[in-house]
């Protein structure tokens, strides 16, 4: 008989980090409340017993209703399980006892295990274990799931409750107790069971956050602080991109090129020209890629993002949404997709949309390495930063613009933002490099079909027929640039980036790639090409179009599944079309009337 456990708590306590201990599963590890939306399951060997193990989205409360608490209640109330295993704060007993209160109720079996137990120590919170453990009539653990500690003995734990707990069992289906009479039964435990100190003393949290959260110079370090991430991954990243780019060119002259010189013409430039340059120029941006993934989860896990959701909420909430909306956009730096899967979190359906017509104006991984392109082809490398930085404050801008405009009903319907800040904590270099590892992974799994057959498509709109010159006028993709050339020549972006434009309708990963192929060369050719067929006012108004023009088809179809419907899908789309020609001729004909 199948086993199956559930993991519950409430969010910003390490649940998903004990998930991830326990099974060595890829699950979303964020320091912020409220991340975990989807069911995230694994594989389990408890003694000889294979279980599964299911990571429920977190709740304060059984009685909340946002999608994330309907979604964990739902399961907990239908779905047989053989126990909870609940995951508290030892440092926020006092306000997470309630839940635990709430789900011995329903009559599962259930098993503690207090996360964070170094914290509380160093904070000189002391609890009485075997004392809380006979008061409730249930076993407890004390873990830290960011360093490991106990997570072996929870597993032996585990192991012998569950032989006493073999069946599979569903919640009983009655009332829970009042609210007064958990409150009243709370203070009593807490009372017998925990010893806080009568004042605690300020610690390095309260420290920063005087400083981080100052109502004037909160903002502006956000700013800086994100600026510092940029200057870190072209610090970091430019050497590996040129390692790795001539890496590259060596297998492409010493050996890709003579093993293939025997086949037809066009077989050899479709293979080299094609393939090879677009998918490698690709490629090369994956070192920078990882350094920024890595620079963005220490900004994450190190606690700063719930900070920066708490600083935009006071302007969100004017335009109808609230901080978490900001913390979304920022989810939204690796993709647009999984971002707008977490507005569910959001109660107010109207709420709910309008961040998700915000989310596609974040700077996603596959527009960064679009701009990185871009800034180190044309740009100076001093420059180049401060170009990137300009680009993520003017998407927010663009997201607050529509926000204000689209804001309707949602600015009637927004909720007051309720968030625990969790305290700084000093980022695991192991947590860190998984973390990285597996984003720029996905972004490895989105892209790479995409890339493959765009650049395979491009290839063949600039080389078709075969007895014409190139991506000439006389091919298929000159004959395609030329129809859109009235729409692109007012923004300063020819008939041959245009043509990359196109292809970045369907995702924006090929645009490189597609580039690549349409000049025939790959790694710092195309850069030399660039450089010397663009100026900085061209180069610019590309990565403004870029920035801001549609969102991919897959994040279209994300927005129209999660909408129920595709009026809001095909506003998406005219909505950023529209805006992105307006800010690049702006832009563009500003620029070049300043500088004539």
């Amino acid at each position: 008989m199948s086993k199956r456990i559930a993991l519950v708590g409430m969010p910003n306590t390490g649940k998903s980090t004990l998930f991830n201990r326990l099974t060595g599963a890829g699950a979303k590890v964020g320091n912020w409340p409220g991340l975990t939306v989807e069911l995230l399951s694994a594989k389990l060997l408890l003694g000889d017993s294979m279980v599964e193990l299911v990571d429920l989205p977190g709740l304060h409360n059984l009685h909340g209703f946002s999608e994330d608490e309907r979604v964990a209640r739902h399961f907990i109330e239908t779905q047989p399980v053989n126990g909870l295993l609940v995951v508290l704060n030892a440092t926020q007993l006092e306000r997470q006892l309630a839940l635990v209160l709430q789900l011995k109720a329903l009559g599962l079996p259930m098993l503690l295990a207090l996360n964070m137990a170094d914290e509380a120590a160093s904070r000189g919170i002391r609890i009485q274990l075997d004392t809380l453990s006979e008061k409730l009539g249930l076993p407890i653990c004390l873990v830290s799931a960011k360093h490991g500690h106990g997570v072996p003995e929870l597993r032996q734990a585990l192991t012998a409750w569950l032989h006493r707990h073999p069946d599979l069992a569903t919640a009983q289906a009655r009332v829970l107790a009042e609210d007064d009479n958990i409150e009243h039964t709370l203070d009593t435990l807490l009372a017998q069971t925990v010893h806080v100190p009568p004042v605690l003393s300020p610690s390095h949290t309260d420290r920063l956050d005087s400083l981080l959260l100052h109502p004037w110079l909160g903002l502006p370090l956000f700013f800086l602080i994100m600026l510092t991430v940029f200057q870190v991954v072209y610090g970091l990243g430019a050497p590996l991109q040129d390692g790795f780019g001539w890496l590259l060119d060596a297998v492409k002259t010493r050996w890709l090129a003579p093993a293939i010189a025997g086949l037809p013409a066009w077989a050899i430039s479709f293979l080299l020209e094609g393939l090879y340059d677009g998918i490698g120029t690709v490629m090369t941006f994956l070192p920078i890629i990882v350094v920024f993934f890595l620079a963005m989860a220490v900004v994450e896990d190190s606690g700063y993002l719930a900070r920066a959701a708490f600083l935009m909420d006071a302007l969100m909430s004017r335009m109808g949404l609230d901080g978490r909306a900001f913390v979304l956009q920022l989810m939204g730096f690796g993709c647009n997709v999984p971002a707008m899967m977490g507005a569910r979190v959001i109660r107010s359906r109207a709420q709910r949309i309008l961040t998700m017509m915000t989310i596609p104006f974040s700077l996603c991984s596959a527009r960064l390495q679009v701009f990185l392109f871009f800034t180190t082809a044309v740009f100076s490398p001093r420059a180049a930063p401060w170009v990137l930085f300009s680009l993520y404050v003017i998407s927010f801008a663009v997201t607050f613009l529509t926000a204000w405009i689209w804001r309707g009903r949602a600015r009637h319907g927004a909720d007051p933002l309720l968030m625990e800040l969790p305290p700084y904590r000093l980022p695991t270099l192991s947590v860190l490099t998984r973390q990285s590892l597996r984003e720029s992974g996905h972004f490895l799994r989105q892209a790479g079909g995409f890339i493959i057959l765009g650049v395979a498509l491009v290839w063949f709109l600039t080389h078709f027929p075969l007895d014409a010159a190139p991506a000439s006028p006389a091919t298929l993709a000159g004959r395609l640039a030329s129809l859109m050339e009235p729409i692109f020549s007012p923004l300063g972006i020819d008939q041959l980036l245009s043509i990359a434009l196109l292809f970045g309708f369907v995702a924006k990963e090929v645009v490189i790639g597609a580039l690549a192929v349409i000049y025939g060369a790959g790694g710092d050719q195309l850069s030399g090409i660039l450089a010397q067929r663009l100026d900085w006012i061209q180069a610019y108004s590309f990565m403004l179009f870029t920035l801001v023009y549609t969102p991919c088809l897959s994040a279209l179809a994300t927005l129209r599944r999660e909408a129920g419907g595709s009026r809001y899908m095909w506003a998406s789309l005219v909505w950023s079309l529209g805006i992105a020609w307006l800010l690049s001729f702006a832009f563009y004909q500003t620029a070049r009337a300043l500088t004539q």
